[in-house]
């Protein structure tokens, strides 16, 4: 579902932010594609607004982030990316082969990742769990495409 110009908005306001056309337009393309990168939020706002600086696209980001309006990940060895949902300690699961990234919400209770079986005195607030593995697409992909080091048999 699609998130309107005064949704986006209300968003802005009510994290007390000036409601501005970068803004408005990095927080459309995070909505329209969760988890996108630096690179294609730069490009997706260019294409509304016309000429951008990337500067102002990342200042954009690290605003939206810090006012909780945006959460960033960075799973090990991919750039960093960006999501509008926030606030349900929510996981995610990679593609080793691709680089796709999917939701995965909590295994079984509320935030169960959140009881640490030593928490050294922390707080804790939030947990990133990561699961790795190999999206279904690329797994298709390996089926009708011999994959390199693969043994075969000549008939």
């Amino acid at each position: 579902m699609a998130v309107t110009g005064d949704e986006l908005e209300g968003m802005l306001r009510g994290a007390s932010l000036r409601v501005t056309r970068p803004r408005l337009a990095v927080l459309g393309a995070v909505a329209d594609r969760p988890h996108a990168d630096t690179n294609s939020i730069i490009g997706r706002v260019r294409d509304e607004l016309g000429d951008v600086s990337s500067q102002a696209v990342y200042d954009v980001l690290h605003a939206l982030t810090a006012a909780g309006l945006l959460r960033r990940i960075q799973p090990e060895g991919s750039v960093a990316r960006y999501e509008r949902r926030i606030g349900d300690n929510h996981h995610h699961v990679v593609c080793r082969t691709c680089g796709a990234i999917a939701d995965v919400d909590c295994a079984t209770g509320h935030t169960p990742c959140l009881t640490a079986s030593d928490d050294h005195g922390f707080v804790i607030d939030e947990a990133e769990v990561i699961y790795w593995g190999v999206c279904p697409s690329c797994q298709t992909s390996r089926q009708t495409t011999p994959s390199e080091g693969a043994f075969h048999v000549d008939e």
